[in-house]
Protein backbone atom coordinates (compact mmCIF):
# COMPACT_ATOMS: atom_id res chain seq x y z
CA UNK A 1 0.00 0.00 0.00
CA UNK A 2 1.27 3.54 -0.76
CA UNK A 3 0.25 6.91 0.50
CA UNK A 4 -1.23 9.05 -2.07
CA UNK A 5 1.56 11.86 -2.04
CA UNK A 6 4.35 9.13 -1.83
CA UNK A 7 5.32 9.76 1.87
CA UNK A 8 6.90 6.69 4.00
CA UNK A 9 3.72 5.63 6.44
CA UNK A 10 5.99 7.91 9.37
CA UNK A 11 6.85 10.57 7.30
CA UNK A 12 5.44 13.90 8.25
CA UNK A 13 3.79 16.54 6.02
CA UNK A 14 5.70 19.35 4.85
CA UNK A 15 5.55 22.05 7.44
CA UNK A 16 5.97 25.67 6.90
CA UNK A 17 6.07 28.64 9.49
CA UNK A 18 5.36 32.22 8.68
CA UNK A 19 6.24 34.58 11.68
CA UNK A 20 4.74 37.77 12.20
CA UNK A 21 2.07 36.78 9.69
CA UNK A 22 -0.49 39.53 10.97
CA UNK A 23 0.93 42.81 12.46
CA UNK A 24 -1.44 43.61 14.93
CA UNK A 25 -1.15 40.60 17.83
CA UNK A 26 1.45 40.14 20.29
CA UNK A 27 2.79 36.69 19.06
CA UNK A 28 1.47 35.74 15.43
CA UNK A 29 1.81 33.15 12.98
CA UNK A 30 0.86 31.14 9.87
CA UNK A 31 1.46 27.39 10.04
CA UNK A 32 1.10 24.97 7.49
CA UNK A 33 1.32 21.23 6.92
CA UNK A 34 0.92 19.75 3.52
CA UNK A 35 -2.27 21.68 2.73
CA UNK A 36 -3.36 22.60 6.19
CA UNK A 37 -3.11 26.26 7.10
CA UNK A 38 -4.09 27.37 10.45
CA UNK A 39 -3.29 31.26 11.49
CA UNK A 40 -2.22 31.76 15.02
CA UNK A 41 -2.73 34.24 17.31
CA UNK A 42 -1.81 35.52 20.47
CA UNK A 43 -3.46 38.88 22.36
CA UNK A 44 -2.07 39.33 25.69
CA UNK A 45 -4.54 41.07 28.19
CA UNK A 46 -3.90 42.99 31.52
CA UNK A 47 -6.31 41.20 33.91
CA UNK A 48 -7.31 37.47 34.85
CA UNK A 49 -10.80 35.73 34.99
CA UNK A 50 -13.06 36.08 38.19
CA UNK A 51 -12.87 32.34 39.18
CA UNK A 52 -8.87 32.64 38.94
CA UNK A 53 -8.75 35.68 40.93
CA UNK A 54 -11.28 34.64 43.68
CA UNK A 55 -9.06 31.48 44.06
CA UNK A 56 -6.59 33.53 45.56
CA UNK A 57 -3.75 31.50 44.02
CA UNK A 58 -0.76 33.51 42.24
CA UNK A 59 -0.70 34.28 38.46
CA UNK A 60 -1.93 34.45 35.16
CA UNK A 61 -4.35 31.90 32.36
CA UNK A 62 -4.22 30.67 29.34
CA UNK A 63 -6.90 30.06 26.94
CA UNK A 64 -7.95 29.07 23.27
CA UNK A 65 -9.93 29.88 20.36
CA UNK A 66 -11.20 27.57 17.59
CA UNK A 67 -12.65 28.22 14.14
CA UNK A 68 -13.12 26.73 10.44
CA UNK A 69 -13.64 29.55 8.11
CA UNK A 70 -16.64 28.83 5.58
CA UNK A 71 -14.60 27.63 2.78
CA UNK A 72 -11.71 26.29 4.55
CA UNK A 73 -13.17 22.56 3.77
CA UNK A 74 -13.92 21.25 0.78
CA UNK A 75 -18.04 22.05 1.30
CA UNK A 76 -18.83 25.34 2.67
CA UNK A 77 -19.03 25.60 6.68
CA UNK A 78 -21.24 27.49 8.40
CA UNK A 79 -19.92 30.60 10.33
CA UNK A 80 -20.93 29.58 14.34
CA UNK A 81 -23.33 32.15 15.80
CA UNK A 82 -24.94 31.85 18.78
CA UNK A 83 -23.07 29.04 20.64
CA UNK A 84 -20.01 26.99 19.66
CA UNK A 85 -20.70 23.15 17.92
CA UNK A 86 -19.82 20.38 20.27
CA UNK A 87 -16.70 19.82 17.90
CA UNK A 88 -15.39 23.51 18.47
CA UNK A 89 -15.53 23.27 22.15
CA UNK A 90 -13.67 20.19 22.11
CA UNK A 91 -10.67 21.17 19.87
CA UNK A 92 -10.71 24.56 21.70
CA UNK A 93 -10.67 22.92 24.88
CA UNK A 94 -7.61 20.56 24.23
CA UNK A 95 -5.46 23.23 22.38
CA UNK A 96 -6.06 25.53 26.05
CA UNK A 97 -5.03 23.06 28.20
CA UNK A 98 -2.16 21.69 25.99
CA UNK A 99 -1.09 25.47 25.46
CA UNK A 100 -1.12 25.60 29.46
CA UNK A 101 1.28 22.59 30.17
CA UNK A 102 4.06 24.67 28.53
CA UNK A 103 4.13 27.25 30.62
CA UNK A 104 4.11 28.61 34.66
CA UNK A 105 1.07 30.00 35.43
CA UNK A 106 2.12 31.78 38.50
CA UNK A 107 5.05 33.23 36.67
CA UNK A 108 2.46 34.63 34.01
CA UNK A 109 1.51 37.55 36.62
CA UNK A 110 -1.60 39.12 36.11
CA UNK A 111 -2.34 38.74 32.60
CA UNK A 112 -4.34 36.27 30.51
CA UNK A 113 -3.50 35.45 26.80
CA UNK A 114 -5.92 34.05 24.20
CA UNK A 115 -4.36 31.88 21.37
CA UNK A 116 -6.87 32.68 18.21
CA UNK A 117 -6.32 29.21 16.36
CA UNK A 118 -8.10 30.23 12.61
CA UNK A 119 -8.42 27.59 10.00
CA UNK A 120 -7.97 28.97 6.58
CA UNK A 121 -7.77 25.48 4.90
CA UNK A 122 -8.37 22.29 6.23
CA UNK A 123 -6.88 18.90 4.94
CA UNK A 124 -6.64 17.31 8.44
CA UNK A 125 -4.68 17.10 11.99
CA UNK A 126 -6.15 21.35 12.52
CA UNK A 127 -6.21 20.97 16.02
CA UNK A 128 -2.79 19.39 16.27
CA UNK A 129 -1.34 21.81 13.71
CA UNK A 130 -3.13 24.99 15.93
CA UNK A 131 -0.97 23.02 19.29
CA UNK A 132 2.14 23.04 16.96
CA UNK A 133 1.57 26.72 15.89
CA UNK A 134 0.19 28.26 19.00
CA UNK A 135 3.13 27.53 21.10
CA UNK A 136 5.24 29.46 18.83
CA UNK A 137 3.24 32.30 18.69
CA UNK A 138 2.77 32.34 22.18
CA UNK A 139 6.26 32.33 22.92
CA UNK A 140 6.74 35.10 20.26
CA UNK A 141 4.15 37.34 22.57
CA UNK A 142 5.85 35.99 25.78
CA UNK A 143 9.47 36.61 25.09
CA UNK A 144 8.32 40.10 24.41
CA UNK A 145 6.95 40.54 27.64
CA UNK A 146 10.07 39.00 29.16
CA UNK A 147 12.21 41.49 27.69
CA UNK A 148 10.00 44.49 28.70
CA UNK A 149 11.20 43.38 32.01
CA UNK A 150 6.68 42.48 32.49
CA UNK A 151 7.31 38.75 33.58
CA UNK A 152 10.12 36.49 34.65
CA UNK A 153 11.75 34.15 32.13
CA UNK A 154 10.70 31.42 34.78
CA UNK A 155 7.10 31.86 32.56
CA UNK A 156 8.82 29.44 29.98
CA UNK A 157 8.46 25.53 31.14
CA UNK A 158 8.67 23.09 28.09
CA UNK A 159 8.48 22.95 24.52
CA UNK A 160 5.16 21.32 23.04
CA UNK A 161 3.78 20.25 19.79
CA UNK A 162 0.88 17.69 18.88
CA UNK A 163 0.53 15.07 15.76
CA UNK A 164 -2.42 13.08 14.64
CA UNK A 165 -1.84 9.57 13.87
CA UNK A 166 -3.93 6.67 12.66
CA UNK A 167 -4.53 3.05 11.01
CA UNK A 168 -5.72 2.93 7.45
CA UNK A 169 -6.48 -0.02 5.61
CA UNK A 170 -4.68 -1.50 8.52
CA UNK A 171 -1.57 0.42 8.13
CA UNK A 172 -0.71 2.42 10.88
CA UNK A 173 0.52 5.98 9.77
CA UNK A 174 1.92 9.58 10.91
CA UNK A 175 0.13 12.83 9.79
CA UNK A 176 -2.97 12.10 7.93
CA UNK A 177 -4.56 14.11 5.28
CA UNK A 178 -8.26 14.78 5.26
CA UNK A 179 -8.53 11.64 2.85
CA UNK A 180 -6.86 9.34 5.26
CA UNK A 181 -8.25 10.79 7.58
CA UNK A 182 -11.53 10.85 6.54
CA UNK A 183 -11.21 6.44 5.96
CA UNK A 184 -9.34 5.76 8.55
CA UNK A 185 -9.68 2.45 11.21
CA UNK A 186 -8.00 4.32 14.12
CA UNK A 187 -7.97 8.16 14.82
CA UNK A 188 -5.40 9.20 17.68
CA UNK A 189 -3.86 13.00 18.44
CA UNK A 190 -0.47 12.87 20.57
CA UNK A 191 0.41 15.91 22.37
CA UNK A 192 3.60 15.92 24.25
CA UNK A 193 6.42 18.11 26.01
CA UNK A 194 9.96 18.23 25.11
CA UNK A 195 11.03 15.68 27.91
CA UNK A 196 8.81 12.88 26.04
CA UNK A 197 6.32 13.20 28.52
CA UNK A 198 2.45 13.19 27.02
CA UNK A 199 0.24 15.89 27.99
CA UNK A 200 -2.88 14.27 26.23
CA UNK A 201 -3.88 10.87 24.14
CA UNK A 202 -6.67 11.36 22.11
CA UNK A 203 -7.40 7.76 20.05
CA UNK A 204 -10.57 6.29 19.09
CA UNK A 205 -11.33 3.35 16.49
CA UNK A 206 -13.42 4.48 13.91
CA UNK A 207 -14.17 1.03 12.78
CA UNK A 208 -13.01 -1.82 14.12
CA UNK A 209 -11.34 -2.23 17.34
CA UNK A 210 -7.25 -2.21 17.22
CA UNK A 211 -4.75 -4.51 18.80
CA UNK A 212 -1.59 -2.95 21.70
CA UNK A 213 0.68 -3.72 19.13
CA UNK A 214 -0.98 -1.35 16.53
CA UNK A 215 -1.14 1.21 19.44
CA UNK A 216 2.91 1.26 19.92
CA UNK A 217 3.89 2.24 16.23
CA UNK A 218 1.31 4.55 16.45
CA UNK A 219 2.52 5.92 19.71
CA UNK A 220 6.50 5.26 18.28
CA UNK A 221 5.62 7.45 14.71
CA UNK A 222 4.38 9.99 17.28
CA UNK A 223 6.98 10.73 18.97
CA UNK A 224 9.03 10.65 15.79
CA UNK A 225 7.00 13.02 14.09
CA UNK A 226 6.65 15.19 17.38
CA UNK A 227 10.64 15.57 17.50
CA UNK A 228 10.97 17.07 14.13
CA UNK A 229 8.43 19.40 15.13
CA UNK A 230 9.82 20.32 17.95
CA UNK A 231 13.28 20.69 15.71
CA UNK A 232 11.07 23.45 13.46
CA UNK A 233 9.93 25.27 16.62
CA UNK A 234 13.39 25.45 18.10
CA UNK A 235 14.47 26.87 14.86
CA UNK A 236 12.29 29.67 14.18
CA UNK A 237 11.98 30.98 17.99
CA UNK A 238 15.16 31.32 17.20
Amino acid sequence: MKRQDNRAFDELRPVRIVPDYIIFPEGSILISMGDTKVICNVTVESGIPHWIKASGKPGGWITAEYSLLPRSTHTRSNREFGGFSGRTQEVRRLIGRSLRAGFNLEKLEEYTCIVDCDVIQADGGTRTASITGGYIALCTALNKMVEEGKMSADVFLEPIAAISVGVVNGTPMLDLNYQEDSIADVDMNLVMNRSGEYVEIQGSSEKAPFSRESMEILLDYGEKGIEKLFKIQERYLK
